[in-house]
């Protein structure tokens, strides 16, 4: 009990020192934050290869992932920061209505003060670091907490951190369930988890108390539709790599589970088999190529979704698994009901279900009747059929003939909607998330408009009534 109270004590000192750094308007200043957004760059820069190496320790995630997925996304993320930051910082003038002339308005972006970013363990880097780029743009205070699921790079990010950024405005704190905890007992200005639904309810519940505004980033099964009209091999090689060859399947955008027009689901089943082993050889499992499972915890969780009967006896690839080394086989199931834990769970893994369906009719339905996903995947060349899915689909963002990389463009807000999550972030909308836009109106000491002032004669309500029907015509 001491320990935690001394803990819990601890975390109250750090916020209130965060809020007094806040205060002091140091964080404000594009000098700062193009310092810590430089110094953050050649963190990056110049621990590639340990940075790399430690998240292959945690997730045996091989280095050309790392560096494609990760530190590439990371640095341009930084670069684009550093290019845009004085014209994000810049205030925007609107137009002023008649009544409030003369007179002139601006949309003035302000840090929104002390921020809280939870990162999660699948990409420990980039989902810790990314956040951090828009809070330093926005001029905010952070403290951010790693994933201890991912304690090589929990550690090495405290570590780094302080070594290259303003220790007086931002923070890692490393731990488990209890620091989070005493994190979320505070008052933050603003708080970004990426994780589950599970504790994204508890993080909200948390920030309700104190009214904090809060981005969640969160997951869910992200469908994937196929039809007759695309390259079955080209299509294969992006799927395979959109679940296998990222984080192997262990990632909140990846495709959760296809829906492929019937007539050509034999064909798919056969060019994907073909494409896996392309890509991980006959035996995956000396492949340094696929990611392991992170954990033993999660490991279990995967092959007992593997191991329902109605699963087992659909399994048309894989399935092989090895708990010492971690290992399960890039897996494909045909046709399994839809009331089976593999279509009722978010996978987070390397199952890939196959549901066969007439169109994109039936397709459509299936998805509708799921909650809103994070990502939505479609594989067709018709027009038509590519912008049925777009304007009738609600997902937090969507591929046409792709998988995951609209994830990596740098102007595109990546966030969930519903239980996929809220707000966003990346870019710009990464400096907007950290920012309160405060409308600044100014006006000199002569020009009152005289019919906004009592007493409220015939001729002042005739002038007010007449900006009623000013450009009533031309509207």
């Amino acid at each position: 009990m001491a320990i935690q109270e001394e803990m819990v004590a601890g975390v109250e000192q750090l916020v209130r020192d965060l809020q007094h750094t806040v205060r002091s308007g140091i964080t404000k200043t594009e000098k700062w934050r193009m310092q810590q957004l430089r110094a953050l760059l050649k963190l990056i820069v110049e621990n590639e290869e340990s940075l790399a190496n430690a998240v292959f320790t945690d997730l045996g995630k091989p280095t050309h992932e790392v560096v494609i997925y990760e530190l590439l996304t990371l640095a341009t993320s930084c670069k684009l920061a550093i290019k845009e930051l004085k014209k994000w910082m810049t205030p925007e003038e609107v137009p002023v209505p008649p009544m409030a002339l003369p007179g002139t308005a601006m949309v003035v972006p302000e840090p929104l003060g002390v921020a809280l970013v939870i990162a999660p363990w699948n990409f420990p880097l980039l989902l810790a670091i990314d956040p951090l780029i828009g809070a330093i743009s926005a001029g905010c205070a952070a403290v951010l907490k790693p994933s201890e699921i991912s304690p090589t790079v929990s550690s090495i990010l405290a570590k780094l951190i302080p070594k290259y950024l303003d220790t007086d405005a931002i923070h890692v704190i490393e731990g488990g369930v209890p620091i989070t905890t005493a994190l979320l007992a505070q008052k933050w200005d603003k708080i970004l988890y990426t994780g589950n639904a599970t504790v994204g309810r508890i993080v909200m519940a948390a920030a309700a108390k104190h009214l904090t505004p809060v981005t969640l980033e969160l997951g869910g099964k992200c469908p994937l539709y196929i039809d007759d009209s695309v390259d079955l091999k080209v299509s294969a090689r992006r799927i395979c790599q959109g679940k296998w060859g990222f984080s192997d399947g262990q990632a909140c955008i990846s495709p959760d589970y296809l829906l492929v027009q019937e007539h050509i689901v034999p064909n798919l089943v056969e060019t994907l088999k073909a494409t896996i082993v392309e890509f991980y050889g006959e035996d995956a499992s000396t492949s340094p190529d696929l990611t392991r499972i992170v954990n033993a915890n999660h490991f279990r969780r995967v092959t007992q979704l593997l191991d329902d009967p109605r699963t087992t006896e659909k399994i048309v690839h894989g399935g092989e698994r090895n708990e010492q080394s971690l290992f399960i086989a890039p897996t494909i199931v045909l046709d399994v009901p839809l009331d089976v834990p593999v279509m009722l769970e978010e996978i987070f893994g390397p199952i890939l279900p196959i549901i066969t369906v007439k169109g994109a009719d039936e397709a459509i339905n299936i998805i509708l009747d799921l909650p809103k996903p994070l990502a939505l995947f479609v594989f067709s060349t018709n027009n038509t059929v590519q912008e049925r899915f777009a304007t009738e689909i609600s997902a937090g963002g969507m591929s046409i003939n792709e998988t995951i990389f609209h994830f990596i463009i740098p102007g595109f807000p990546f966030g969930g909607v519903g239980e996929s999550g809220m707000g966003a972030y990346h870019g710009k909308h990464s400096f907007d998330t950290f920012s309160h836009k405060k409308g600044v109106y100014r006006k000199g000491m002569d020009g009152d408009p005289e019919g906004t002032f009592p007493p409220y004669t015939i001729a002042r309500n005739n002038l007010i009534r007449s900006f009623l029907t000013e450009d009533l015509e031309e509207s």
